[in-house]
């Protein structure tokens, strides 16, 4: 039988040694390669063609969100597996939008991460236990609220990385210099940013990327 291939992603060099040891003591699975942040990750992905990416949250370059958006439209046929310290409600929904089929907990590694490898690489979908009711909790919290749970999957790419400099206190020059544009450019991009998330000023913007787990990688 055909052993399940692994990508291993994550910042910590020490992390990914122990999960490459975990993984490889097992009988049907192999880790076939690894990468220390996100953009690497997927380029990784569209090399080796994996039948799982264990994908760290939190990392350098481009966060775990988007290097799984990534992957998922550009390899739909590799499933990606969050590994994450982050237990509470406000990452379970970007992280299923992502195209995630599973999220585990790096505490709960040792006793459930096997499982979960097998369980997405054969088509299905892992939570760790309470996580249903973390969603379920979530969902009418945000139906309560009048939330729009699509607003930030209107954003670009570019729109995102310019709202995470904002939130952080870039300066429009600072960010243009820093993404390689011009202050007006980035200007549009603010006002477009704001229309899109309903949102009327710099500290509402603040607030949101805060709430969204968008700064997480920086604090």
């Amino acid at each position: 039988m055909d052993k399940i291939r692994v990508l291993l992603v994550d910042d910590h060099m020490v992390v990914r040694i122990g999960l490459r040891a975990l993984i490889d003591a097992e009988p049907d699975m192999e880790v076939v390669g690894d990468a220390g942040n996100g953009a690497a990750g997927v380029e990784a992905a569209r090399t080796l063609r994996p039948d799982v990416v264990v994908m760290d949250i939190s990392m350098p370059e481009m966060d775990g969100l988007e290097a799984t958006r990534r992957i998922r439209q550009e390899c739909p046929d590799v499933q990606v597996l969050i590994l994450t310290v982050h237990a509470q409600e406000k990452y379970l929904f970007p992280v299923l939008k992502a195209g995630a089929a599973g999220y585990v907990l790096k505490s709960t590694v040792d006793t459930e991460l096997l499982d979960a490898i097998r369980t997405v690489a054969g088509g299905g979908a892992f939570l760790y236990p309470s996580a249903t009711r973390l969603l379920l909790e979530d969902y009418v919290a945000q139906i309560n609220s009048g939330a729009n749970a699509d607003e930030y999957e209107s954003l670009s790419e570019r729109e995102r990385e310019v709202l995470k400099l904002i939130a952080l206190g870039y300066t429009a020059a600072q960010i243009g210099e820093k993404l390689v544009l011009s202050p007006k450019t980035v200007e549009t991009y603010r006002v477009r940013i704001m229309e899109k998330l309903n949102l009327s000023s710099r500290p509402d913007l603040v607030q949101y990327a805060l709430k969204r787990g968008l700064l997480s990688e920086y604090t």
